[in-house]
């Protein structure tokens, strides 16, 4: 390209750097591609609102017109793109589809895009034609050597009276200052037509941005919110309810050793007991709420204490070099826990494999719990699977299970650590 940063920086400076770089040729090419894409949204246009206008009496009319916000957008998007030919636009995060989809549902109706294409596909298309046909005229200037060798004698190129071969060579100079005068006057009318799009477009996809943002704000604190709300179960769990079961279970063997033999005996052991397996179940239910050596240790550490105590052999193996955001902890240790869980009770396999590696080029966590089962999983049934991609995808995360009947069950999660 060059040093300029975009074509009304270039024109601006000096003309031997200007002429030299990149930037007549781009904004030619802005100015003559708007002639194909400005017939093709005018036809567009046409055709939806005269359609949607002689049905307009019936259902069929209606929803053709309704169509014409979500042609404009498209158009919008289009005309951004091309405004980098002009105007590049420093790289950034790029917004997801699904996350646009998700932010257009909360945006009005953006007539800015409306009047846009409408004036795209009229007053803007008949500027930029016309400039293409002054355009052709310093070229046909410069050709005009090579026509007189096709077609020798008297001719007329661009209103040049061409009767010799040498007025021919002598429209070339002619040909060429106009051909750099013009160079100048298309980069002008590039740049006022990408700042008139700027001016329009920009308010929408302002209002898009802001819309995501908030999005990811309002996903982000919910889940923090539930995180805080699953610590402040698990120490009331820890520090009332266990404590209380502890004391009860000394309670009860300090009775069995006072207790004479008998019934009554027999009752304070059973007592005992049902209240040892009850703070079993409770040590159980506050580790799967939150396990403190998560918090403590990391993801690991964690995931290495579950395969202690699976039923099933679990091959463990975790890239992970240092510790992870706690949010995608949290989303990484439930779905190994919720997956095992699931390859207990319903794979009826030998084995299960868990493997997470973080991708270095795009900071994405990588993770995989296979096992060897009869397969058939599915997360769209409402099981826990779908919980999980719930809270995955709040992490702007995506968890996919790979299932068919007869096995292999692979579920993959990708998320991203920022």
């Amino acid at each position: 390209m060059s040093s300029f940063p975009d074509a009304w920086t270039a024109v601006r400076g000096r003309p031997w750097r200007f002429l030299a770089s990149a930037w007549p040729w781009r904004s030619v090419l802005y100015v003559a591609s708007t002639v194909p894409v400005g017939i093709v949204v005018l036809v567009v246009l046409v055709t939806v609102v005269g359609v949607g206008l002689l049905t307009a009496v019936v259902i069929v009319g209606v929803l053709a017109l309704l169509r014409v916000p979500l042609i404009t957008r498209v158009v919008a998007a289009v005309e951004r793109w091309r405004l980098r030919l002009v105007q590049p636009q420093p790289a950034g995060r790029r917004t997801s589809w699904r996350e646009q989809l998700r932010a257009w549902r909360s945006l009005p109706v953006a007539w800015s895009e409306i009047g846009y294409a409408v004036l795209l596909s009229t007053v803007l298309l008949a500027v930029d034609g016309l400039a293409l046909a002054v355009l052709s005229a310093p070229v046909v200037l410069i050709a005009s050597p090579l026509f007189w060798q096709v077609t020798p004698g008297e001719m007329e190129v661009a209103g040049w009276r061409v009767d010799t071969v040498g007025e021919a060579w002598l429209a070339v100079p002619v040909g060429a200052v106009l051909l750099l005068v013009l160079a100048y006057l298309l980069t002008w009318l590039a740049c006022g037509q990408a700042a008139l799009a700027r001016l329009l477009l920009d308010p929408p996809e302002e209002r898009l941005q802001q819309a995501v943002a908030e999005l990811r704000r309002s996903r982000s604190g919910l889940v923090d919110a539930f995180a805080a709300e699953r610590h402040r179960i698990e120490r009331d769990l820890h520090d009332g309810v266990q404590q209380r079961l502890v004391a009860l279970t000394m309670t009860l063997g300090s009775a069995e050793l006072e207790v004479e033999d008998g019934p009554g005996l027999e009752l304070v052991r059973a007592a005992h007991r049902q209240a040892e397996d009850a703070l079993a179940d409770l040590r159980a239910t506050v580790r799967g709420i939150h396990p403190q050596v998560l918090t403590d240790h990391g993801l690991v550490a964690a995931v290495h204490e579950i395969a202690d105590r699976f039923p099933v052999p679990v091959g463990v193996d975790l890239a992970l070099p240092e510790r992870l955001p706690a949010p995608v902890e949290n989303a990484a240790y439930f779905v190994v826990s919720e997956s095992l869980t699931n390859v207990a009770r319903h794979a009826r396999a030998g084995r299960a494999d868990v493997r997470a590696w973080v991708e270095q080029t795009g900071g994405v966590l990588v993770l995989t719990v296979t096992d060897d089962g009869v397969g058939g999983a599915d997360a769209a049934q409402g099981s826990g699977l779908a919980g999980l991609a719930a809270r995955v995808e709040a992490l702007d995360g995506t968890l996919l299970v790979t299932s068919p009947v007869g096995g292999p069950t692979q579920v993959r999660v990708e998320c991203p650590l920022r």
